[in-house]
């Protein structure tokens, strides 16, 4: 392709603009690294493109993180609608222990919890790591997920899929527990 023909004369600038992508993806809501995960996994193997990836998100998350802490709400709101981070904000600040930290980061789409946990000042180390536990899990599948695309394991990546769903759908039920109070629950 393309994109691997740049790469390969450029291969410094590819590995920064492939983690640069990443870090966008991690900050906003409508950009993806999904389709560039296969062309890394062909560029630079599993493991270089796993951490390249997951590097990407995570100085993304400092990204959003930084902009909420420091910039506030006027700023958030260009990236997140106000209704959505202020419902988080609101039942966040009371749970911020480092599980539901991570719960947090697991159930929601990325942007969203460093804005958040940035707006109500989280400690900065537990937010961080909270973010890179959760943030490992869906950079294998990821890369995993592009390494079947490539080799054509239709299969795999289905199973791939289907777990990454589920993990997702079960941290959010979790989470939602976490936050309704227990006088609302059913």
């Amino acid at each position: 392709t393309a994109v691997a023909g740049v790469i390969e004369q450029h291969p410094v600038l590819g590995l920064a603009a492939f983690a640069l992508l990443a870090a966008l993806s991690a900050m906003l809501a409508f950009f993806s690294t999904a389709v560039v995960v296969p062309v890394g996994v062909a560029q630079w193997g599993l493991v270089t493109t796993l951490i390249l990836l997951w590097s990407g998100w995570l100085a993304g998350g400092v990204a959003t993180y930084a902009i909420g802490r420091f910039l506030g709400t006027r700023v958030v709101e260009l990236f997140v609608r106000a209704e959505r981070y202020r419902y988080y904000q609101e039942r966040v600040a009371a749970h911020a222990s480092w599980p539901a930290l991570v719960l947090f980061q697991i159930a929601l789409p990325s942007e969203i919890p460093g804005y958040v946990l940035g707006l109500i000042k989280c400690p900065f180390g537990r937010y961080v790591s909270a973010l890179a536990v959760a943030e490992l899990p869906y950079a294998i599948g990821a890369v995993l997920l592009g390494a079947g695309f490539l080799n054509r394991q239709y299969a795999v990546m289905v199973a791939f899929g289907v777990a990454g769903i589920a993990f997702t759908a079960w941290a959010l039920a979790r989470l939602r527990r976490l936050l309704t109070p227990p006088a609302a629950r059913p």
